[in-house]
């Protein structure tokens, strides 16, 4: 299905609201709030400055139905207390019954990060500042967990450990069971910590030997490496396609963190929710 590019008042309702902080007292937003996520939507889809929002007049004012500084008002809200990590989590038990968690493919997407700001630092191979995100998909392209923002001058595998156990740890919160799961990942990601991270779950690490970790053959038994099922990986291009259909994402102008990340997790929730939202309400 096509990744969506706005929700009904109905999709919002059911599953994008019940996540979101909203205003009990003091400001409130003179505009339904669906329309809010939709421009924020609009601005993520399209990759255009915020002030640059084709927001629509209000019938009774000439002026502006909201101004573009309140839509980013509500993004950075939004970004910064959880609510968007919120809806993207919620997606994932939305789409629960569809998950194929017999495989979980990771794999890193570089920005360039133009004004700099938070995680942003010089990446070689890219010959710009750069930061970097590594999210974990199942078998079918759903994205299920992910890292923080990393800064470009850290290999993959920096501090893939905690990394690891972190996002482990968040799918078994979510009741997800994930033992007996191959865990696909190149070679960048071959490291002994991140086989003991996945044998301490009950995974298992199918990684790519890098064979510049090891100056002469291993001794003794030979690790385990399924190339049949390590070519399912080409799954995390789809994903990864899906991510960068959301425009704003692939340069990054968010000088924090949080606001980038926040961003990404409307982008993980509307791939979750790719056929849900499809369906006519």
């Amino acid at each position: 299905s096509t990744i969506p590019t706005s929700v009904t008042e109905e999709q919002f309702n059911a599953h994008i609201l019940p996540y979101l902080s909203t205003a009990k007292r003091g400001f409130v937003c003179q505009i339904p709030l669906y329309k809010v996520f939709n421009y924020i939507l609009y601005r993520l889809h399209t990759g255009c400055q915020w002030r640059q929002l084709p927001i629509a007049p209000d019938p009774n004012d000439p002026k502006k139905e909201i101004s573009w500084q309140a839509v980013y008002y509500h993004f950075r809200k939004w970004s910064a207390d959880g609510s968007l990590e919120r809806v993207w989590q919620a997606s994932i038990q939305t789409v629960r019954a569809d998950l194929d968690v017999s495989e979980l493919n990771l794999d890193g997407s570089h920005a360039l990060a133009k004004k700099g700001g938070e995680s942003v630092a010089y990446q070689g191979r890219k010959r710009a500042k750069t930061s970097n995100i590594l999210p974990l998909m199942d078998a079918n392209g759903y994205i299920l967990a992910s890292t923080g923002i990393i800064a470009g001058n850290h290999h993959d595998a920096f501090n893939l450990k905690t990394h690891l156990q972190a996002a482990f740890k968040s799918m078994k919160r979510l009741g997800l069971t994930i033992a007996g799961a191959f865990f696909n990942a190149d070679s960048a990601f071959d490291t002994r910590e991140a086989r003991q991270v996945c044998f301490n779950h009950g995974l298992i690490p199918n990684i790519a030997e890098n064979k510049r970790n090891r100056k002469t053959p291993k001794r003794g038994r030979k690790r385990l490496f399924n190339a049949a099922v390590y070519k399912h990986r080409f799954a995390t291009e789809h994903s990864f396609a899906w991510v960068d259909k959301f425009r704003a994402l692939l340069i990054r102008f968010d000088r924090k963190d949080a606001h980038f990340l926040g961003a990404h997790h409307i982008a993980f929730a509307m791939i979750n929710l790719r056929h849900v939202l499809a369906q006519k309400v």
